[in-house]
């Protein structure tokens, strides 16, 4: 019990950490240049405090559940040796976990002309198609920058045939998938896969799966795109709730409990049903590991419905407005720079950000730190964020930016060590997740709304930079370790008994 306490408190820190700098810059914001109306004021903190404990306990939850499981079905699939089955298993398991994930219901909802289900349904295929051919990737050692310079140029490709109005939301869905029911489960499913590997590039491919899931449901809209030519007929909702009195505010959350309650019973039944199935087939887990998961998923569906509901009922509405007030102001610029704050700040509180942080420090044996990855990720994410701010401000086209900055990624997939690749394309959808679609989302369409912009064109996009410039940093972060490696090795190539770091596999280099 002792472990426990000092596991939750190791959690309780780290949410705080991230939750209370966000907190500190909104609450300066609205007593100085941006103020809101006390109720929406109220709504947020409310907010913050459900996210805060919804936080811990899926931190937890996942930790004792998502990861084993996912661990459990890699390692027990990958050991029965039948490329069939595994892929017919990777298959149904990337198209169930991307049904389960509640970002993609708000995704459906932006776009009117295509019917909910049909997006839902032809964005979890992209996901089990490319978690296949992840899959492959890793069964067979094929090269990720190849395959991912082969996945992007047949996207941009498409783009060519995809009305302009639709491209922003097009690519905004490959961070909206990858969110926090995603993540968890499919990185630790690599981390299992790669376990029973006894090469050396065993701990490089166990990255890369959440980069390559995050092509499919790029590619799967914009054929849909194509198919149902989708234009201004996306339905934007920007209300702001008006609330005189206490009761009227748990009100709003007392509203909002049961729509959370229900989404994420349905999003978790059928991972937990699958997961079930598959015990029942492979009886390789211990009773005591399934009252641990059980716990687990207990506390990782509580965590989420608090986190959810905080976020969608508090934030979305202070985003809005204070995106509206900025952007109202004579100088208007000043929303490029709080943008750039928000977004160095706002990447820390997304929970699968925590999942990834720590599961590249066990993996690398502490070699990348989770602090240094998290720095990583948040001036990834204060760029794209800041550049965003450049849109609703001017207009720019988000493929001014979104082809450079993809151009730039993977050209420096070439010149880093594999694993810096993998992971930074991972971190990209990790990046872009439920913090961004409820608070980032709503301040640019605020914004965007004050200045008299289009909305479709000018706000949406902000997703998709969130998930492109992590690429850049962290390969960045992978350049510099090359450099330290490149000077280490001059300076011990003279010294007896040295040994060639071309002998060595990428880990061996980074751990040195």
């Amino acid at each position: 019990m002792q472990v426990n306490r000092s596991k939750l408190k190791e959690k309780l820190n780290e949410t705080l950490k991230a939750v209370f700098p966000i907190l500190a810059i909104v609450l300066i914001l609205c007593f100085t240049i941006a103020p809101i109306p006390p109720s929406i004021l109220m709504c947020f903190l409310i907010g913050a405090l459900l996210l805060i404990v919804g936080m811990l306990l899926f931190n937890v939850g996942v930790e004792m559940s998502m990861t084993t499981m996912g661990e459990r079905v890699g390692t027990i699939m990958t050991k029965s040796r039948k490329l069939i089955i595994m892929l017919v298993i990777g298959f149904i398991m990337g198209f169930i976990i991307t049904i389960s994930e509640p970002d993609l219901q708000v995704l459906a909802e932006q776009v009117a002309s295509i019917p909910n289900m049909v997006l839902i349904l032809s964005v979890a295929a992209g996901v089990g198609v490319f978690l296949v051919i992840a899959l492959l990737r890793m069964l067979f050692s094929i090269a990720l920058p190849h395959l991912l310079v082969f996945c992007y140029a047949v996207v941009f490709i498409l783009t060519l045939f995809v009305p302009k109005d639709f491209l922003a939301v097009a690519f905004d869905s490959g961070g909206v998938t990858t969110g926090p029911m995603t993540v968890p489960f499919i990185m630790s499913f690599g981390i299992g896969i790669a376990a029973i590997r006894s090469d050396k590039h065993a701990a490089d491919d166990s990255f890369g799966l959440v980069s390559l899931c995050s092509v499919g449901p790029i590619m799967a809209v914009l054929i849909l795109g194509m198919i149902y030519n989708p234009g201004q007929s996306e339905i934007v909702s920007d209300s702001i709730p008006v609330v005189d009195n206490t009761v009227d505010l748990w009100g709003l959350f007392a509203g909002g409990f049961p729509t959370y309650i229900k989404e994420m019973a349905i999003s978790l039944l059928p991972i937990v049903v699958f997961f079930g199935l598959f015990q029942i087939a492979s009886k390789d887990i211990s009773k005591k590991a399934l009252i641990k998961i059980g716990i687990g998923l207990v506390y990782t569906y509580v965590g989420l419905v608090l986190f959810l509901t905080g976020v969608n009922v508090g934030f979305m509405p202070a985003g809005n407005y204070l995106g509206q007030t900025i952007a109202g102001l004579s100088f208007a610029w000043i929303i490029i720079p709080i943008g750039t704050i928000i977004g160095y700040y706002i990447v820390k509180a997304e929970p699968a950000v925590f999942v990834l942080t720590k599961q590249v420090e066990e993996m690398t044996s502490g070699a990348i730190s989770a602090r240094a990855m998290g720095t990583s990720l948040s001036i990834g994410v204060s760029m794209s964020v800041g550049l965003a701010m450049v849109r609703v401000l001017t207009g720019i086209s988000i493929m001014w930016l979104i082809i450079p900055g993809y151009a730039i990624a993977l050209i420096l997939t070439f010149f880093v060590p594999k694993i810096f690749t993998a992971i930074a394309f991972d971190s990209g959808g990790v990046a872009s997740g439920p913090m961004t679609a409820t608070f980032l989302l709503p301040f640019a369409m605020g914004a965007c709304g004050a200045r008299g912009g289009n909305i479709i064109t000018d706000a949406f996009g902000i997703i998709a930079m969130v998930a492109m410039t992590p690429l850049i940093t962290i390969q960045t972060m992978g350049m510099v370790f090359k450099l330290k490696e490149s000077r280490l090795r001059r300076k011990v190539s003279g010294r007896k008994g040295y040994v060639p770091l071309e002998e060595f596999g990428d880990m061996e280099i980074i751990e040195l």
